[in-house]
């Protein structure tokens, strides 16, 4: 394989639970030497999501993969000097503790730019390091009700709704690593440090691009709309003769003529214009929702795929690890944990000419190179590791 482009990158993973050590991780997919400090005994928190396969979260093969990692209870005397002395020798800090705690621990920015002087220092916090909110705590749902996401989310006549996933922690573990890579470009112009201060729903509120925007110009804010979109008609999910759910979206008006002569509609070409479609919202979804239901999916799916309609199933994971597309592609993959037990994951995204993606190392077990990292990187003998472990540090 040729050498990936974050290949003589270290990294060090002082975050716990996804926003972070995903940041991390999608780092180590592309070349990055990864090493992610855990607390000793319990290690993060996603160790332990359900389902446990043993007294290990099924997900942990993937949430963990493609680092070493070291144990340090950052509430000890001398922990923080440990991780000074490990920041000199990587080139990236990712850590997601709130800015009090990281100040209490004596590992912030400023204590660890003591020890490297151009360090590259990514901090995801639920609201920042400025404002008057910065030291609140905050998970992923509370960071899509505060972008507002969560408000513009479920049915009409409904309260609003968490996505399905917590899309927060995603779009900020993606929106941190592009961060990386925007301050270590800035390091490398300038020899000089460089913070990264990312909160969980920044990223998220750039995302939804319509949200403020539209509030400025009409005064009313975005409702929830179930499926439907507020700028585009027809935009829904549609149940099939079958039973099963396929995604729509006629998204310009090319599209909309496509299926207006699928659906052999031709009354319905009048509405020409985005505009109209969305005033006669009501009479389209209706004529789309019946036209879907006298088909079943397989066979009304390669109709619009032949036409040049965009649209597609709405898959459980056992057909997303089925379909051979994804298969095909590679989206999916089967490897082995560090127990040499099989188990299917998701690939690196995307496919690059001059380089792969990579899983790296299978997630370690908690500690597991505690003492391989102290002593390569930091030069530790054997009797200081002991004592460290004596007194609980590591």
């Amino acid at each position: 394989m040729a050498s990936q482009p974050l290949a003589g990158i270290t990294v060090l993973d002082l975050s716990t639970i996804l926003a972070g050590p995903l940041a991390a991780t999608l780092l180590g997919e592309f070349g990055a030497e990864v090493i992610k400090v855990e607390q000793p005994g319990t290690g993060d928190p996603a160790r332990r999501y359900p389902p446990l396969d043993g007294d290990t979260s099924a997900s942990w093969t993937l949430l963990g993969r493609g680092r070493r990692s070291v144990t340090l209870d950052l509430h000890r005397p001398g922990a923080a000097e440990i991780v000074g002395r490990l920041a000199r020798e990587v080139d990236v800090v990712v850590t997601n503790f709130r800015p009090a705690t990281l100040r209490r621990f004596g590992v912030d920015f400023d204590d660890l730019r003591a020890y490297r002087q151009d360090l590259v220092m990514v901090h995801v916090s639920a609201f920042g390091r400025t404002g008057p909110y910065a030291d609140r705590p905050g998970f992923a749902r509370v960071a899509e009700g505060f972008a507002g996401l969560t408000h513009r989310t479920g049915s009409p006549d409904g309260p609003p709704t968490f996505t399905g996933y917590p899309v927060a922690d995603g779009v900020t573990g993606i929106y941190a690593a592009f961060a990386t890579l925007l301050a270590l470009r800035q390091r490398d112009q300038t020899g000089e440090a460089q913070l990264a201060d990312i909160p969980l729903y920044e990223p998220l509120l750039r995302m939804m691009e319509d949200f403020v925007v539209d509030y400025s110009v009409t005064g009313h804010s975005v409702q929830r709309q179930g499926n439907r979109n507020p700028h585009i008609s027809p935009n829904d999910m549609y149940r099939t003769r079958d039973d099963r759910w396929i995604a729509l979206p006629a998204s310009t008006d090319r599209m909309w003529e496509r299926l207006v002569q699928v659906m052999g509609a031709r009354d319905l070409a009048v509405h020409s214009t985005m505009a109209a479609r969305v005033e006669h919202r009501d009479e389209i979804e209706g004529r789309v929702a019946a036209f879907v239901a006298e088909h079943d999916a397989a066979e009304l799916l390669a109709r619009l795929d032949e036409a040049g309609i965009a649209a597609g199933p709405v898959n459980s994971a056992e057909q997303v690890c089925a379909d051979p597309h994804i298969r095909e592609r590679g989206s999916i993959v089967e490897v082995q944990d560090a127990h040499g037990r099989d188990r299917l994951v998701q690939a690196p995204a995307g496919r690059f000419s001059g380089f792969e993606g990579s899983i790296g190392r299978p997630a370690p077990e908690l500690g597991e190179h505690t003492t391989e990292v102290l002593s390569d990187l930091l030069g530790m003998t054997g009797s200081e590791i002991d004592d460290l472990r004596h007194r609980g540090v590591v």
